[in-house]
């Protein structure tokens, strides 16, 4: 924004210092001239005895003198508060420096103000831990977008592969083409999908409402009922009314996400799911637990992570697009909650949801 040019920071406060030194010197001249005034007559008096002074010799005497001393207050104000002034002012200057350096790209720096606390040391800090923020989400978004970047490229070298490989071999049967086509694009749509979604959970760019997450878990666990049959896993729910608040599709696809990984990343036969919903200090807690092999905590911290699907967890007919517990992560704390994923001492995964709570709704919920 262009703006007209003004007087500095700096001056204006020297000029304050002054101005305020030169109304208090006044003031404590005119004081001294009022008590002197008490005793001074306003004429001579013809009685013997030494001269006596009279209001206009007091007022010859004083006014040269009080000139002199506003003069100097004067002076001394401008001097002392132009040096006072840029004491002050020094860790503003540190701070402006510090945001011209963020406003061209540069996040590594901090300014590391010294010192005791004050308003100037908390905004330096406020500075610092926001240029943290930036500097970290910014890096995670260039990680995202590498591997975002390549899961696309994926599919599509893929694609162009068999389309090459159709081209030399006009022989080759058709169905098997359209069949292996089929599957890649419809990776292709799925990692799409799952980006935009991650993409809306991250800007926060939906209405939010009074939902209960308990009623959720359980349609999302009939939903899933089929695949879970299929793949010889139980799944057991429990718990209390959590109402929260927040986006119904949004925590939906959550619970979905959770749901799904906690079934194909199981144990081949006789694997079990358990989802229990409850509300402790003011959040409201999603568990879903699931059996399986056991995990290395190493492993379970980067589940979370885009595109890091976990080598040891990888079924051939449900791979995903490592996307599941990342969308999760970012709808949690889109909705000011957080995720919790740690490995079971016997196997498998325990992964928590906290949200915050809310008033539950009027009338029956189940």
């Amino acid at each position: 924004m262009d703006r007209a040019p003004g007087l500095s920071v700096r001056l204006k406060l020297t000029l304050s210092y002054a101005g305020f030194l030169m109304i208090a010197g006044a003031l404590l001249l005119a004081t001294v001239w009022v008590f002197l005034l008490r005793y001074v007559p306003d004429r001579a008096r013809f009685a013997p005895g030494p001269f006596s002074p009279t209001r206009s010799d007091l007022l010859d005497a004083f006014a040269p003198r009080a000139a002199q001393t506003l003069a100097f207050l004067l002076g001394f104000g401008l001097v002392g508060g132009w040096f006072l002034a840029g004491r002050m002012l020094a860790p503003l200057t540190r701070i402006t420096n510090a945001t011209r350096r963020a406003a061209t790209g540069s996040l590594s720096h901090r300014i590391d103000l010294e010192g005791r606390q004050d308003e100037f040391r908390e905004l330096a800090d406020s500075f610092d831990a926001m240029l943290a923020r930036l500097e970290a989400h910014v890096a995670e978004q260039e990680r995202f977008a590498a591997n975002a970047s390549h899961e696309l490229r994926t599919p599509l070298a893929v694609t162009q592969t068999l389309l090459d490989l159709a081209r030399k071999d006009p022989n080759r049967d058709p169905g098997e083409l359209v069949d292996r086509l089929h599957a890649v694009n419809a990776r292709a749509i799925d990692l799409t999908e799952a980006l935009l979604l991650l993409s809306r959970a991250d800007q926060r760019s939906f209405t939010r409402e009074q939902v209960d997450l308990s009623l959720i878990a359980e349609e999302d666990t009939e939903t899933l009922l089929p695949l879970a049959e299929k793949q010889g896993v139980s799944i057991e729910t429990a718990g209390d009314i959590t109402p929260t608040i927040g986006s119904p599709a949004l925590l939906r696809q959550m619970t979905a996400n959770l749901l799904h990984n906690a079934i194909v990343h199981n144990l081949p036969a006789q694997g079990a799911v358990r989802v229990t919903t409850s509300v402790d200090s003011g959040t409201v807690v999603l568990t879903v637990e699931n059996t399986g092999e056991k995990l290395s905590p190493q492993l379970v911290s980067t589940l979370a992570e885009p595109f890091q699907r976990g080598a040891e967890r990888i079924h051939a007919n449900h791979a995903g697009v490592g996307l599941g517990l990342a969308i999760v992560k970012s709808i949690a704390q889109a909705h000011d909650g957080t995720l919790t994923v740690s490995p079971r001492p016997a196997g498998g995964l325990c992964v928590t949801v906290q949200l915050p709570t809310a008033p539950p709704p009027n009338g029956p919920t189940h």
